[in-house]
């Protein structure tokens, strides 16, 4: 069959890796320790995908600009302290494997920093699936299209040719800002009724429902 979309996008956090829980908490913590008001579980998770410092900034708006980079300093503390114990979502090493298999190319575009990711890739064995990746820190942080466009330059595929699969409306937006095609998962860290405003091509519930989407419409 002949593929849809030349090249799969993968947004990381809470699509391909089970941490929206760990994140949202490091969040809560770092205010804590700063004395700042808690964010919510609901607004703590809604800044997952965004780069850190906009993230942090908005769950935590009483933070004076001086202070940043004492929350930047505690999230990480609290963050890096789980870092080893988070995993992959079931099924989602095959579904990668399945993609290369029938001759996608694979890339990720995430909040995460560069050090971050390429930590997380070397720790999961996963660099060998990636054509290419794009950082929140080496481009400009979603929701704005910038790393879809490095990606798109740097692999040599048409956006219209691309597919952005991702946890948040923050990638969705960023897809459609791109002109290219979002698929949404809701087992991440934004609700399906959120998702299924900005009309993805659809909202699946597991990461089995996604390796099935893909491998029937990808």
């Amino acid at each position: 069959m002949p593929k849809q979309f030349e090249l799969v996008v993968f947004d990381w956090d809470g699509t391909l890796m089970d941490s929206t829980a760990v994140i949202a908490s490091s969040i809560q913590r770092a205010c804590a320790d700063l004395g700042l008001a808690v964010p919510s579980k609901t607004v703590a998770q809604h800044v997952i995908g965004l780069g850190l410092n906009d993230a942090l900034a908005y769950a935590a708006p009483d933070l004076p600009r001086e202070r940043l980079p004492d929350m930047v300093a505690r999230y990480r503390h609290h963050y890096l302290s789980c870092d080893g114990a988070l995993e992959l979502f079931e099924g989602a090493r095959e579904m990668l494997k399945e993609l290369k298999d029938r001759g996608h190319l694979v890339a990720v575009a995430t909040g995460k920093n560069r050090l971050g990711l390429d930590r997380v890739l070397s720790q999961c064995a996963l660099v060998e699936f990636f054509d290419a990746t794009r950082t929140a820190d080496e481009s400009v942080p979603k929701p704005h299209p910038q790393m879809l466009f490095d990606l798109s330059k740097t692999l040599g595929v048409a956006p219209a040719s691309m597919l952005m699969v991702g946890d948040t409306t923050h990638d969705l937006k960023m897809a459609q800002a791109a002109q290219t095609k979002g698929l949404a998962v809701s087992y991440g860290a934004h609700p399906a009724e959120e998702l299924h405003e900005l009309s993805p091509l659809a909202v699946l519930e597991t990461p089995a429902s996604l390796r099935d989407w893909l491998r029937d419409h990808a």
